[in-house]
């Protein structure tokens, strides 16, 4: 006979957050949290500071596979141009998913509002990791000014995301063309 181990309390939680932020928003209310994750107010306060700091565990634990799903393996050989449309590839396959909201770190820090928030630090972290990606694939490549490239790539994934989150637009067919133009103006190989 073989038994699944229950998740613990802090497990729970960083799932209840992680769902119910993703689908309702940053002001999710501590009652529900707890209801959701079977657990006391209590316990929640026992192993986090704060709902601010639940927010921030349960962003930071996902927050490496987030970037592995998006950027191509380190030992990925190919040109740097490549690489970097991998990274929308794999943007525009999470955008057409259905319950797709937009990227979860974005979405925290433009509700947050608050860049010293635990939960907007993290978020900015991973934002800063996927542009540094792109810096040093712009640099790998020759772009003329590598940080201005990283800089206007970085908006056109935030922005693809947010359309997609909201609805508003489906990536499909345009990030390409787009990311396309700007390399081609960067003298990207």
């Amino acid at each position: 006979m073989t038994t699944e181990a229950m998740p613990s309390s802090r497990e729970r939680l960083l799932e209840a957050a992680a769902t119910l932020t993703y689908r309702d928003g940053v002001n999710i209310g501590v009652d529900t949290l707890c209801r959701t994750a079977g657990v006391s107010k209590r316990s929640l306060y026992k192993l986090f500071e704060s709902k601010g700091e639940l927010l921030a565990a349960s962003l930071a634990e996902r927050a490496s596979a987030y970037v592995t799903a998006l950027l191509p393996a380190a030992d990925d050989n190919r040109p740097p141009r490549e690489r970097i449309l991998h990274v929308f590839e794999q943007a525009e396959a999470q955008a057409g998913a259905p319950d797709f909201r937009g990227c979860r770190y974005l979405v925290a820090q433009i509700e947050l509002k608050d860049p010293s928030h635990p939960a907007s630090r993290v978020a900015d972290r991973v934002k800063e990791k996927v542009t540094g990606f792109f810096r040093t694939e712009a640099e790998q490549g020759g772009a003329s000014d590598p940080d201005l490239l990283a800089r206007q790539l970085i908006l056109v994934f935030d922005g693809a995301s947010a359309r997609a989150g909201i609805k508003a637009d489906t990536p499909a067919g345009l990030i390409a063309p787009t990311v396309a133009v700007l390399l081609d103006a960067a003298d990207m190989r």
